[in-house]
């Protein structure tokens, strides 16, 4: 087991660390009670067509925030500059990954349009208060995740199959946990799955599409939720000219408490 790195509890301060360049590792367990956010940015029409996608499948690609045209920044969601603040990103050319850099400022363009979405590192703290256990934060690594045979609902040049990731624990734990987590639609709700993995078109569950090997100790089930990594499977598909994402399990980290996560809200978050 690696030993624990440290935990930076505020926001602000991890998102100062991430654009001097000195934090560069997965953001579950950091942050304190923030919000974590998918990153999507696209070009023109191509984002038009990918709000439309989301608006499609609410469950994987739970939309926090939507930025203006060439506007790098989401005052909504707290002093952020997406060219810098995200541990490692992902360059996307005609659907190819090319490059995971860790500033995306020569790439920023005037009509990039930037999606910020829900993620399931923001229910994480509930359920470590609620005594579950989160095995991927105790063993330092990045959560496991998977495509699977789920498709979702296309839209326009946008589809794909259902990425999803997991976190195994007891079956009595799994039933608490998707009790916590449907109070937080916008970050994945409920999981989609429990136990058999092949059920869901995953072959081997110690071999994940994205993130590191599970930690499944004796007594564990396998519980899947839906996984903001769903549109760079779709991304992978439409093939866009260009797109950029954050790298699996490298979050946005907002100023927003992750209760807000409770809310139902669409669009952009008030404030």
């Amino acid at each position: 087991m690696n030993a624990p790195k440290s935990v930076i509890a505020s926001p602000a301060a991890l998102r100062a660390e991430i654009r001097a360049g000195r934090f560069t590792a997965p953001t579950a367990g950091q942050g304190g009670e923030a919000l974590q956010a998918n990153l999507v940015m696209l070009r023109g029409t191509d984002a038009a067509e990918f709000l439309r996608y989301c608006q499609a499948n609410p469950r994987p690609c739970p939309l926090l925030a939507v930025g203006e045209p060439g506007d790098p920044s989401l005052p909504s969601l707290g002093d952020i500059d997406l060219r810098h603040d995200v541990p490692r990103y992902r360059v996307w050319r005609d659907g190819e990954l090319v490059d995971e850099p860790s500033d995306i400022a020569d790439l920023w363009t005037e009509d990039m349009v930037s999606f910020a979405l829900g993620c399931s590192f923001s229910f994480e703290d509930a359920l470590i208060r609620a005594g579950l256990p989160v095995r991927h934060i105790t063993a330092d690594r990045n959560v496991p995740m998977y495509r699977t045979s789920l498709p979702t609902r296309p839209a326009g040049q946008f589809s794909g199959p259902l990425v999803v990731s997991m976190r195994a624990m007891p079956a009595a734990d799994a039933i608490e946990a998707i009790s916590i987590c449907q109070r937080f639609p916008l970050a994945h709700g409920a999981p989609v799955h429990l136990g058999d993995p092949s059920q869901i078109g995953i072959a081997d569950i110690d071999t994940p599409d994205y993130g590191d090997p599970p930690v499944i100790e004796p007594g564990d089930i396998p519980v899947f939720w839906a996984c903001g990594v769903t549109p760079q499977a779709a991304i992978a598909t439409a093939k866009p000219g260009l797109a950029i994402t954050h790298a699996p399990g490298h979050m946005l980290v907002t100023d927003i408490p992750a209760s807000h996560a409770e809310r139902r809200l669409t669009g952009v978050y008030p404030v």
